[in-house]
């Protein structure tokens, strides 16, 4: 009975696949190693992509996340479609400091179309006397991908990157859901219609006082 209710328990804990992309030096390791131990690491030296597991509760539920942190060469490798086809979301990071970065993740956007959720993420908030890209532009870009944006500082916030991650989660599961509503009302269309017309039909037929 134990093991049941185990078993029960991971099946029913949900999985959300993030891969974090962006040029190089912006931050994107800093940024997934800030969410998966709350610590900061500001130098890293990362030849490879690198696959992350973390179980954490989202408002009261377990996701297990499982995060890709790409790693381009240079500004002129950009992402595969094989990425945005694992992916369930996307983080697309530039630096506030680095113009362009912030045009690289233009780039790879128009080159993953992806057809999961986005957000824009403007690292390095905390350097704003280096700043090459205001918040408006981060805003417009964001409109113009109709994905979420924020501007945060991987190394001195541990609460806002969190729940960048988070709400992107949020997201995912908010997808996931309303495509999963889709096909059962594509599938089950015509039999749906059915019941109703049967129910109101019997309905009609109940005796009347």
């Amino acid at each position: 009975m134990t093991t049941r209710g185990i078993r029960r328990k991971k099946s029913s804990l949900s999985e959300v696949k993030v891969a974090v992309i962006g040029a190089p030096s912006v931050g994107k390791s800093a940024l997934t190693v800030r969410f998966l131990t709350k610590r900061y690491i500001g130098e890293y030296d990362h030849q490879q992509e690198s696959k992350y597991k973390h179980e954490a509760l989202l408002d009261g539920e377990p996701i297990l996340f499982e995060i890709l942190d790409t790693c381009p060469k240079s500004t002129d490798e950009l992402p595969g479609n094989d990425i945005a086809q694992w992916a369930d979301g996307l983080f697309l990071v530039y630096s506030i400091t680095d113009r362009e970065s912030f045009n690289y993740v233009r780039k790879a956007k128009q080159r993953l179309q992806p057809d999961v959720p986005l957000t824009l993420v403007g690292n390095k908030a905390d350097m704003v006397h280096l700043r090459q890209v205001s918040p408006e532009e981060g805003e417009i870009l964001a409109k113009d991908f109709e994905c979420s944006f924020a501007e945060v500082a991987a190394a001195e916030q541990v609460n806002q990157v969190g729940e960048v991650f988070h709400e992107l989660c949020r997201e995912v599961l908010t997808h996931r859901r309303r495509a999963k509503h889709s096909l059962l009302d594509r599938m089950l269309g015509s039999k749906t219609a059915y019941r109703v017309y049967s129910r109101g039909k019997s309905d009609s037929a109940l005796p009347k006082d």
